[in-house]
């Protein structure tokens, strides 16, 4: 049997049966070195050095944390979340309907802005989160929209961007890594138009996203109005003062990110730019040096969950790459329907799907599979168009709905800020039957036909 199909499953099947996904993880890690042939030596040692790899990007989304939680205190999102219910109180039914209807699709809309934006125009990835949704809770609350939608949104908005816009991230994944990794494994991509061969499977994205928000997670649900985690709600005046600050902190911290990742630099522009924004509040007193240790701590621990699933994710990933099977499963799949296309480019799917479900990353997935698939396409005639797309969606696919990736841990980081939104329940599950299963078809259909 296959170590890293069977590590894959095994973390799954525990994380739904509402094991702690650190715990899965974990599990899944040793299983799968022992079938390998690793030991539990030998498990543990590859383990332990993945471990490395997510520090840097845990301690960066801790430190977000605490910007977040400093934007919290300032007031901001107080005021903003006063002032959409106020919005809302009008006395004429038809028009509290109406009001909500605009106020609910408004909050859509914005929200998939800036879950696209995130990817290219503002490259900050999931770090507007922390301090966009938690401050609107309420307000969700209110019109009971049901968070599970919102998560679709941000995850959809995310993955469809990247995977066929080719600006910002989606260059990064498109240019540098799809195209990159094709031309190394022996298949020109000269004259090929990236978007025209992702097109199908954004359209399976699309599709998905429209279906989880119109038809699945259209009716009200209902929350309790909670205080986000580590926060006491004070009936205090807003402070103009510290409004002003807190834009200025935004600003600067998202200035910065953009700017250094502008000039390539090698530090890591997330960690700055959250160092920066901490700075500004302390600096003008917007947080009192007294009590800034409790709101630093208060925000980081609003972010320890996922810095913990991210930092075992990498030790998961260290365990595949270690036993060797993660190209045996590519290459043994592949070669089962050889000379038949239709069946060979669904299992290709399939098994990028199974594999980036488990490290939880396209763009490492992705320089894995196109080794041993573009030989394959070539061999099996198809063209560079129809490689491209199938390569691209293979990365692609596990993205979404995969415990371990942050285009799952980023929303429910911030649905969860007042403990009434479930990571695998509401944002792993929906996700993935909502943008995998449409996105399997997509793939295969773009590989059929272009």
């Amino acid at each position: 049997m296959n170590a890293v199909l069977i590590a894959v499953l095994i973390m799954l099947f525990l994380a739904v049966s509402r094991v702690h996904v650190v715990l899965s993880l974990f599990v899944g890690a040793v299983v799968g070195g022992l079938v390998a042939g690793l030991g539990l030596d030998g498990t543990m040692v590859a383990f332990e050095e993945g471990l490395s790899g997510g520090a840097k990007l845990a301690l960066s989304y801790a430190l977000l944390g605490a910007f977040a939680m400093a934007v919290a205190s300032a007031g901001l999102p107080k005021l903003l979340a006063n002032k959409l219910i106020g919005a809302l109180k009008v006395e004429s039914e038809s028009a509290k309907k109406n009001a909500e209807a605009a106020t609910k699709w408004g909050i859509v809309v914005g929200i998939l802005a800036m879950a696209v934006m995130s990817q290219n125009l503002i490259p900050v990835h999931i770090a507007f989160i922390p301090l966009i949704v938690p401050p609107l809770l309420k307000v969700f609350n209110h019109l009971r929209l049901d968070r599970r939608a919102v998560a679709c949104i941000i995850t959809g908005g995310m993955i469809t961007t990247y995977m066929w816009v080719p600006l910002g991230f989606g260059s990064i994944y498109l240019n540098d890594i799809l195209l990159g990794n094709i031309d190394k494994a022996g298949m020109s991509t000269e004259g090929i138009n990236v978007m025209s061969a992702m097109a199908i499977p954004a359209v399976g994205m699309i599709a998905g996203l429209l279906i989880a928000v119109l038809f699945s997670y259209r009716k009200p649900r209902t929350y309790q109005d909670l205080p986000i985690q580590g926060t006491v709600d004070k009936d205090e005046p807003v402070s103009r003062y510290k409004i002003i600050v807190s834009v200025i902190a935004i600003i600067a911290t998202f200035t910065v990110q953009v700017a250094m990742q502008a000039l390539d630099l090698e530090a890591d522009s997330l960690l700055v730019g959250a160092l920066i924004g901490l700075a500004i509040f302390l600096g003008t007193g917007a947080v009192n040096w007294r009590e800034a240790d409790d709101v630093f701590t208060a925000g980081m621990k609003m972010m320890a969950l996922i810095g913990f699933i991210m930092i075992t994710a990498q030790g998961f990933a260290a365990v595949m790459s270690a036993t060797g099977h993660v190209e045996t499963l590519v290459d043994s799949s592949a070669a089962l329907f050889q000379g038949n296309k239709t069946a060979a480019a669904g299992a290709m799917l399939v098994v990028g799907l199974i594999v980036t479900m488990g490290i939880g990353s396209s763009f490492s997935t992705l320089p894995i599979i196109a080794t041993i698939y573009v030989p394959l396409c070539m061999s099996m005639g198809f063209s560079p168009l129809a490689t491209v797309a199938l390569v691209g969606t293979a990365g692609a696919l596990g993205d979404a709905g995969s415990p371990a990736s942050d285009s799952t841990l980023g929303p429910t980081s911030g649905l969860n800020a007042d403990g009434q939104h479930d990571h695998i329940r509401d944002s792993v599950i929906p996700t993935f039957l909502h943008f995998n299963l449409p996105l399997l078809v997509a793939g295969w259909v773009a590989a059929m036909v272009l």
